[in-house]
């Protein structure tokens, strides 16, 4: 590439894509929303007890500085010069929750992540404190009903089981965070005048925020019993937040922040209000924007900030509908079951079949979310017979996302009463042609995906890109690229697809009341 276009390219922004499963960071051309170059992390999931999910925090940082330096490096090669970065935007797993010493800089325990269910007894311990045990009692603040999936009980069960967070919140040493106040605190310096901030979107998956004052609740806190000391100042999802202290982008300002499900809604374009998007990662999330209104759902769906895209702009509100296990289905089945060596397998064996024969196949290995909110409910495959084999299997396990999908749907368009007239969708699964083919089949209408699929990565980068004091991204329809897209139209008959999916809804109801938190004294679960 000759030096004169390399003048071409213009202003580029990263974007750091911190996931459940991965690391990634992509470099994107401000101008026209392409993808330039990007580096990805596998990380660990540790599974130290049944039911209990965690991850190192210094190997999810560490993997951060490695995509870094390996994007640039790849960038060099093409030769792209690395000094047009001129932001960089976090994108982040929601609701894992971090706890660290500010002056050593060290995590005083694992990162707890957003699937672990060891907060059970904690929930339950927490609801006797309720008026009438009501799990929907904070909602009308927060958004969320009282669950293991948020942060607040993961650090409540932090500040009651780990003697040394106990000791650092008494010593005044403990800094809590989710994923992205983790990275954002550790790349802007760290022990070393690290900023301690979280954005508005992840501050609302924690139980401690109240949605409508955009401020911490004092009184959630002290339900919780949680210092607000240890707790990050929240700001806008697109500002200048500090500036990256090491490696190779050190000095570029870290100007945007997203939780990823919100990341995917910008970077899908949908800023108007009844837009909808879907993203397909180890659990399922579908958002709604509801615009400045917060709706409150009837159906199970919890009421999310979306985002809110710099400090004098307006907060808009989402409906969302989170399925806890979709991609992780298919890791399952490579890990676990070992019936396929590749994720990308999964896709050849269930199209040899073309047909579940009767098999469903209901994923809750983490309990039931949107719409149940059912912790009691454990993965069940039934529906077998002697004919049944893993093809079989692999296609249930992929309609199993889009059954899920369809139930989150079915509430969405009961809660905004305008059913969607199509599924914009994206994520690492929107690869997989038969589960996209699939997904249109049991929603009935079509699926609309990108061309780029990466759209969590570059919501987080347009929110950097168009912050104050960096300002090269417009976010104003009229100057947003056009995304091509690829569309999958339904290909069967609505009664075939209603038999289904009443057929996978019986399934559901065998999966549930399965475990209780009473465990037998030997420790075993009979």
């Amino acid at each position: 590439m000759a030096a004169s276009d390399r003048m071409v390219l213009g202003p580029l922004v990263g974007s750091i894509d911190q996931g459940t499963s991965s690391t990634r960071f992509l470099v994107f051309n401000a101008k026209t929303a392409e993808l330039l170059s990007h580096h990805q992390v596998e990380i660990q999931q540790k599974f130290p007890k049944e039911g209990w999910v965690e991850q190192d925090p210094k190997e999810i940082l560490k993997s951060v500085h490695e995509c870094v330096e390996r994007t640039c490096e790849k960038l060099q090669q093409l030769n792209i010069d690395i000094t047009n970065i001129r932001a960089i935007g976090v994108s982040n797993q929601r609701e894992t929750t971090v706890v660290w010493d500010k002056t050593t800089g060290e995590p005083l325990y694992n990162a707890i992540v957003w699937l672990d269910l060891r907060t059970q007894s904690t929930v339950e311990r927490l609801l006797k404190r309720i008026p009438g045990k009501n799990k929907a009692f904070f909602k009308f603040r927060t958004g969320l009903p009282l669950s293991t999936y948020f942060s607040a009980v993961k650090l409540r069960w932090l500040l009651d089981n780990v003697e040394e967070i106990k000791q650092a919140v008494d010593d005044g040493r403990a800094m809590f965070g989710t994923i992205d106040s983790w990275l954002i605190w550790s790349l802007t310096g760290g022990k070393n005048g690290g900023v301690h901030c979280t954005d508005v979107t992840n501050a609302s998956r924690t139980m401690l925020f109240n949605i409508h004052s955009l401020e911490w609740d004092p009184e959630l806190c002290q339900f919780f019993d949680i210092p607000m000391e240890i707790l990050p100042k929240v700001r806008s999802s697109s500002e200048i937040y500090g500036l990256m202290k090491s490696g190779a982008l050190t000095g570029v300002p870290i100007s945007g922040c997203l939780g990823d499900q919100s990341a995917a809604l910008v970077g899908q374009m949908c800023f108007q209000n009844g837009q909808a998007k879907n993203t397909y990662g180890t659990g399922c999330f579908l958002l709604c924007n509801t615009g400045q209104k917060s709706v409150f759902s009837e159906h199970g769906l919890l009421t999310t900030i979306a985002y809110k895209l710099g400090r004098d702009k307006p907060v808009c509100y989402a409906l969302e509908g989170s399925v806890a296990i979709a991609g992780a289905v298919v890791r399952w089945l490579r890990d676990n079951l070992g019936i396929v060596k590749t994720s990308q397998e999964v896709e050849k064996l269930a199209a040899e079949v073309g047909t579940s024969y009767g098999c469903y196949f209901v994923p809750a290995f983490s309990g039931l979310y949107a719409p149940y909110w059912e912790p009691s409910a454990r993965g069940i495959i039934c529906g077998l017979t002697q004919f049944t084999n893993k093809n079989h299997i692999a296609f249930a396990a992929l309609e199993a996302v889009c059954f899920q999908t369809r139930e989150i749907l079915d509430a969405i368009n009961k809660d905004c009463g305008i059913p969607l007239n199509q599924l914009q969708v994206d994520g690492g699964m929107t690869n997989n042609k038969v589960l996209m083919q699939l997904q249109s089949d049991i929603l009935c209408i079509p699926v609309v995906k990108p061309s780029m699929p990466e759209t969590t990565a570059l919501g987080a980068a347009m929110a950097a890109g168009a912050a104050e004091g960096v300002g090269i991204w417009s976010l104003n329809p009229g100057d947003l690229t056009a995304v091509t897209c690829e569309r999958f139209e339904p290909q069967i008959n609505p009664e075939e697809s209603e038999f289904r999916y009443a057929r996978w809804k019986k399934a559901v109801l065998k999966s549930m009341g399965w475990e209780t938190s009473e465990a037998p004294s030997n420790g075993r679960r009979d």
